[in-house]
């Protein structure tokens, strides 16, 4: 087993560091505080060709894998812009490009994806309901058939970054419950318009990931057009999956880079801050050790996403080691953010020193896109052979 990286790896990991330094941290607390997405810094991304990096050179791609994606969101987290970094390469080349490149007719990829490789335009997924939260399967969004389309009724919530999108991801029901074969069967994908009759949208206010926001979808008798279908009609489940498994995939990597950040401004503000004599307070083991500790369970979760990243790539399985993966991100991002805060003492509550912003956002990801007790039992059941609990 190789663990070390190509030259074409490093050269695209060091080239997405120093894209991230252009939008620093202070970039970030200005739009956070502006709640505005980073329009800037996302088209320099994609201007770049790291958008791009895992989806078809036939459409302006590079063609290369999630492995490499994965090195481009560390990279531009630690750098300054934490995990929501990550959301932004989830909404547009997983939620857009994988579901497009891997299930979207010939004709979606020629239209879309080279405008969404090249940043002119943004996507959104429309997923989660009210009472369908974590249980995809028990969504009631329903799309009846009308001639050769649909009519989409229904409500979904916390939808990220609808405001900004011109097309959206939509998983509906096109088939009643009581009229399918399974609960999985029934479920469509849809690319539709975000601007289009009958849909309207709100946002929710929030603790964090301010950059990105988070709304309630209303679906009113909203017109689907036949070529607006992505994937099997009915047999939208499966394809689903591989959407949702390479989200844990960026989700993660946001995390990793988000604790190499907030690990690197706690070092620096303790190296520099003497209070007991002449030692700087780095040199407390009470600082070191806690600091430390957040090192280790980073660098476990970071090498546990590079397999599953590499499973993908290689077409091997990777749902276990990209659900494990974000559970332990997702918790040591939880208790860096925090060690680095508690390292800072009162300056690590201020907006200055950035830390507080990277607490407030990588909060969310300990229950989103899924939360760690169904990550727990995802483990239970298909890693340990148990019953499940639920």
């Amino acid at each position: 087993m190789d663990f070390e990286l190509t030259e074409e790896q490093r050269m695209i990991a060091t080239s997405a560091r120093q894209l991230g330094e252009r939008f620093g941290p202070e970039y970030w607390r200005r739009i956070d505080v502006a709640k505005q997405f980073p329009t800037e810094c996302w088209k320099a991304i994609c201007d770049a060709g790291l958008c791009g990096v895992a989806l078809p050179s036939e459409y302006g791609g590079s063609g290369l894998g999630v492995l490499e994606m994965a090195l481009i969101i560390e990279n531009l987290a630690a750098a300054g812009a934490g995990s929501t970094v990550g959301q932004m390469f989830m909404i547009n080349p997983i939620f857009g490009g994988v579901s497009i490149s891997k299930f979207g007719s010939s004709e979606m990829k020629q239209e879309l994806l080279p405008k969404l490789i090249s940043g002119d335009m943004n996507f959104c997924m429309a997923l989660t309901e009210p009472d369908a939260g974590t249980n995809t399967l028990e969504i009631r969004s329903f799309a009846r058939q009308q001639g050769d389309g649909w009519r989409l009724n229904g409500r979904k919530i916390w939808i990220t970054a609808v405001d900004s999108a011109q097309k959206m991801l939509v998983v509906a029901r096109t088939k009643k419950i009581e009229e399918s074969r399974s609960r999985s069967d029934g479920l469509s994908m849809f690319m539709i318009d975000v601007d289009r009759p009958g849909l309207t949208h709100s946002a929710i206010d929030k603790v964090g990931t301010n950059t990105l926001a988070s709304s309630s979808v209303f679906f009113d008798d909203v017109e689907i057009h036949p070529h607006e279908l992505v994937g099997t009609l009915h047999g939208g489940w499966r394809e689903l999956l591989d959407v949702l498994n390479t989200e844990r995939i960026v989700t993660t990597a946001g995390l990793v880079g988000t604790c190499e950040l907030a690990l690197k401004l706690a070092v620096d503000y303790a190296n520099d801050r003497k209070v007991f004599g002449d030692r700087p307070v780095s040199a407390y083991q009470g600082l070191q050790f806690p600091l430390a500790q957040c090192y280790a369970e980073n660098e476990a979760a970071r090498l546990l996403n590079y397999k599953a990243a590499s499973n993908f790539d290689r077409g091997l399985s990777y749902g276990s080691e990209a659900n494990a993966a974000k559970l332990l991100a997702a918790q040591v991002a939880a208790r860096t953010t925090e060690r680095a805060m508690q390292t800072m003492g009162g300056m690590g509550y201020s907006k200055e020193y950035h830390v507080e912003r990277l607490w407030r956002d990588c909060r969310l990801f300990r229950f989103a896109p899924i939360s760690e007790e169904m990550i727990l039992n995802y483990i239970a059941m298909h890693d340990l052979g148990m019953p499940k609990s639920y």
